[in-house]
């Protein structure tokens, strides 16, 4: 599947794992803060709706378990990919991704079964760092909880492990600036590499971890080919997720992590940050 229509819709059996029969599934939509289309899958326990007692949401991908324990749940696909709106395609944004979440929380509080003092958001790898952000600013999300969270925008400008150099990173500012001007005058971005067929041998380990959720039946979906312009590494350069985290407090934080994950520096710095 193409993703230049893939944004426009599919049903709702298009989930990679099999429908509960304890749960309600709906597709829903909203309209972000720039004024793109977010469609959303609503998921809740089939006796809530009708005792309207809703106490607690959470906006997660894939997260039917969520939903059979009582939790109303929100799983979108960030703007610009998947089934959401938004030109050119593929475009991957800290600022854009956060106000995503905060898109959701718009839906989940004004239904009437939902009490909107109760919202949570939970992120898991990058969208830990973009959930953190949203509360940074919208105090509506009461509560977070980031699983294996990857901190996307110090990764792109400081390296991994923060190895990168002064003069490593101004070479690849120069790179990107010249992938711009490629990018208007062929009329459409150039993509990072996108998800293999099958998962290739000889890989690193980060990369063969990565691989074995995303190329594997398990965690692939046709929506998601892997690949994002190779300019939005730019927008990660310039705008830094996980700062200033004192200021969700004293609404409360959750991280997960591996005992022995390589992204587990990001965590651990985030806590010591948080409040």
């Amino acid at each position: 599947m193409t993703d230049a229509v893939s944004h426009k819709g599919t049903s709702e059996k298009d989930k990679t794992f099999p429908k509960s029969d304890k749960v309600n599934v709906e597709k829903c939509h909203t309209i972000t803060g720039l004024v793109l289309t977010l469609p959303q899958t609503c998921i809740y326990r089939k006796i809530w709706m009708n005792q309207r007692n809703t106490r607690l949401l959470s906006l997660v991908p894939r997260m039917q378990t969520m939903a059979e324990r009582g939790f109303v749940v929100i799983a979108f696909d960030e703007s610009y990919n998947g089934e959401s709106s938004g030109e050119p395609r593929h475009i991957s944004s800290p600022d854009i991704f956060a106000e995503d979440f905060s898109a959701g929380v718009d839906y989940l509080g004004t239904r009437s079964y939902v009490d909107r003092n109760q919202i949570g958001a939970i992120g898991i790898c990058g969208s830990g760092g973009f959930a953190l952000s949203a509360a940074k600013v919208d105090h509506r999300i009461k509560a977070i909880a980031t699983a294996s969270m990857y901190d996307m925008s110090r990764v792109k400008r400081n390296g991994w492990e923060d190895s990168m150099t002064d003069e490593q990173r101004n070479e690849y500012f120069v790179q990107l600036g010249e992938q711009r001007w490629k990018d208007f005058e062929n009329g459409s971005p150039q993509l990072t590499p996108t998800f293999p067929a099958e998962i290739p041998e000889g890989l690193d380990p980060i990369t063969s971890e990565f691989f074995e959720y995303y190329v594997a039946p398990r965690g692939h979906h046709p929506n998601s080919i892997g690949g994002l312009t190779m300019t939005s590494d730019l927008s990660f350069m310039k705008f830094p997720l996980v700062i200033d985290l004192e200021s969700i407090s004293p609404r409360p934080i959750l991280f997960i992590m591996g005992e022995n994950a390589h992204l587990r520096y990001f965590t651990e710095d985030a806590y010591k940050t948080a409040a």
